[in-house]
């Protein structure tokens, strides 16, 4: 059995209590996920209290499974209220050099070349999801995308992404319409996500939580 099985049907605040018992500690925070690093430093979990896109990436992981490029996923798990646990091999920032040459084999899209065949499958995956996943956002590669492992061997990362500033404008400006495309049980954390706890200004975290709290009780 898996030794994360147990996190199945948690909540990302319960996946990170766990976490946190067992000697796992932050190492990353970005717009939707916290990022913890086990004890022995081999792995990390992506903890998201609200998830759309990221279960796109591990099928592309699992697709291609044992592609040099792509991370090794040993659990993944959606949680209750709507977030996601996705644990894999730690990754660190790959060096400028390496970052430069990935880009420039990705732009030219060869299908030959490994990382080019990744965007010809993560560009397949996009158009399955952009019509069953709500405020679908796409492909993305940037900097930070391009990571190593504990090897050297580059690897990518969270090649997909939601949407953010029209999730957030239909929570506020149209709320029936946002409830029904996100129905209630897959959004009861959308303000605790990692973008809430780096930029938003009060009156952002006001605004948003006001709004998500109004739509729980409709």
């Amino acid at each position: 059995m898996n030794e994360f099985a147990e996190l199945h049907g948690l909540s990302h605040r319960e996946v990170a209590s766990r976490l946190v018992l067992n000697g796992w500690s932050v190492c990353g925070v970005g717009d939707w996920a916290t990022a913890w690093r086990s004890p022995e430093g081999f792995q990390v979990a992506r903890v998201s209290p609200f998830e759309l896109a990221y279960g796109v990436f591990v099928d592309l992981c699992r697709d291609l499974d044992g592609h040099a490029l792509l991370p090794r996923i040993d659990f993944d798990a959606p949680l209750r209220g709507g977030g996601r646990v996705t644990v894999m091999e730690f990754l660190r920032p790959a060096e400028e050099p390496e970052v430069a040459a990935v880009t420039e084999r990705w732009e030219a899209g060869a299908a030959d070349d490994p990382v080019g065949a990744v965007r010809l499958e993560a560009e397949r995956l996009s158009d399955k999801a952009e019509s069953v996943i709500p405020y679908w956002g796409g492909v993305d590669l940037n900097p930070g995308n391009i990571m190593v492992d504990l090897s050297g061997q580059v690897k990518l990362v969270d090649l997909f992404f939601s949407a953010g500033h029209l999730i957030f404008s239909g929570l506020t400006q149209n709320p029936t319409e946002f409830a029904a495309r996100i129905p209630a049980g897959h959004r009861d954390y959308i303000t605790e996500i990692g973008c809430a706890a780096r930029v938003w200004t009060p009156a952002e975290i006001a605004r948003y939580g006001g709004a998500a709290a109004a739509l729980s009780r409709d």
